[in-house]
């Protein structure tokens, strides 16, 4: 069952119920007022006959029926009881005789006027008080009401054809209501069948700002947005991979096809053995460069975060950077130290951090004469602030706003050994530790990279 067949029953359902509880309503208070008028106007019949009776002793039911064809009223098809003060019957109009308890009797001469059924007829027990101020009487009327029960049954009637009626109407109704509803969710789903790899940038539209369709639109679109940024770094990560492994495969087959096109001696083998291995070795390095640049693709992957303390991932990073290259030399300068260490930590990944971290240290050292680096850890009003200061051969001014794009290298540092990938690499990852990365740098002086970590 679709959408629109369950909108349509649902509603039809429910307003159905509403109607059919209002149809109810309506015939049970009629049905109350109905009884209520019958049982006022036998009411007014006990008392009647009663005064009747009282007036003209030992009168029988055909004297009372001539009395009234002598004043034109309408003779009921009922029958009337009298009980006198010692509850003996004086006046009987018909063979059916109700039966009174003794309680019964004793309620009605207290005033209570006693309304039940018998023998599916309208029971009415009244006290009638005498004018001679004897004990009262209790007066039974017994009636059936044919009129009023044959407007009941033809109110039910044209309520029940009425509620039919309107159900159709209702159904109707309900289904242009359900085809107005889905509309906006059978133009989403023809937006979102239109939508394939090659298209992720289109969006997915509504005419509808506010309610939850749009909502429903703006997910969709926040969707496609998340796909076409995976989309993206698959791309990427494919065209970098390409691009940079072609140069050291081809420097490989070519030194494999010109050690192969001759016998060669011991050395050569070696030589040329060498040569290989470092390019393999490069080879390694770029690839985890292009793996670690792939992971921090924004919103491609997820990242679980932990506290750290940046200090320690600052330490780890020295320690490794100068294990891998003795010959270069990163002075840590932390003379503030906090009272509270609280204010050292930090939510992130350690790993990747301790990565930012080696490739701001490398670079420095590496475009460096005397390959060193000065690194200044600072706490500003809950606000961590790290400097990574170089001698170097610094960046010009008009290359500064591209040093962090991928395979972007500046004419300064193009004579050294690089990729292009560690300032990328690094500037992703320290925005995905909600951090900032800024660089101050003249050629000639050296670059000054200062990172910022906010509070939590």
């Amino acid at each position: 069952m679709n959408i629109k067949t369950r909108l349509t029953l649902l509603f039809t359902m429910l307003v159905g119920s509403i109607m059919a509880l209002f149809c109810l309503s309506i015939y049970y208070f009629y049905d109350q007022y109905r009884e209520k008028q019958f049982y006022s106007f036998l009411n007014e019949r006990g008392q009647t006959i009663a005064q009747l009776v009282e007036a003209s002793n030992g009168i029988s039911k055909a004297d009372i029926a001539k009395i009234e064809k002598e004043n034109n009223t309408v003779l009921l098809d009922e029958e009337i009881t009298i009980y006198n003060g010692s509850d003996s019957v004086i006046f009987n109009s018909g063979s059916f005789e109700f039966i009174l308890t003794h309680q019964m009797l004793n309620d009605a001469r207290s005033g209570r006027e006693i309304h039940t059924k018998h023998a599916k007829k309208e029971v009415i027990v009244i006290r009638h008080i005498l004018q001679d101020h004897r004990k009262p009487w209790v007066v039974v009327a017994i009636a059936n009401d044919h009129l009023g029960t044959n407007q009941l049954q033809r109110l039910r009637e044209i309520l029940v054809i009425g509620w039919l009626l309107s159900l159709v109407l209702v159904g109707v109704a309900g289904w242009q209501f359900a085809t107005d509803a889905i509309k906006p969710v059978s133009d989403i789903i023809a937006q979102v069948n239109n939508i394939s790899a090659g298209n992720l940038h289109d969006k997915v539209t509504v005419g509808r700002e506010k309610d939850e369709l749009a909502l429903l639109a703006q997910t969709f679109n926040l969707m496609l947005n998340r796909l076409e940024i995976a989309f993206v770094a698959q791309k990427n990560f494919v065209s970098h991979a390409s691009h940079e492994l072609r140069t050291p495969l081809a420097l490989i087959m070519s030194e494999v096809e010109v050690t192969l096109m001759k016998a060669r001696d011991r050395d050569y083998y070696e030589e040329a053995l060498k040569g290989i291995l470092e390019e393999v070795k490069e080879m390694n390095e770029l690839v985890s460069r292009l793996l670690e640049l792939a992971r921090t693709e924004e919103h491609a992957f997820r990242v679980t975060f932990s506290k750290i303390r940046i200090d320690e991932v600052l330490w780890q990073a020295q320690s490794s950077i100068q294990q891998k290259n003795p010959g270069y030399q990163v002075h840590i300068n932390y003379d503030q130290i906090p009272e509270n260490e609280e204010e050292l930590l930090r939510y992130g990944d350690e790993s990747l951090l301790r990565t930012a971290f080696m490739n701001l240290m490398d670079n420095a050292c590496k475009y460096s004469d005397n390959h060193s680096v000065n690194v200044f850890l600072e706490i500003d009003k809950d606000l961590i602030k790290i400097s990574f200061k170089d001698v170097g051969m610094g960046i010009a001014a008009a290359e500064l706003p591209y040093v962090f794009d991928t395979f972007y290298r500046s004419a300064t540092t193009m004579s050294k050994a690089g990729y292009g990938i560690g300032l990328a690499l690094t500037k992703r990852i320290i925005t995905m530790q909600g951090a900032s990365i800024e660089v101050e740098s003249k050629v000639g002086l050296g670059s000054t990279f200062t990172l910022k970590f906010p509070p939590f």
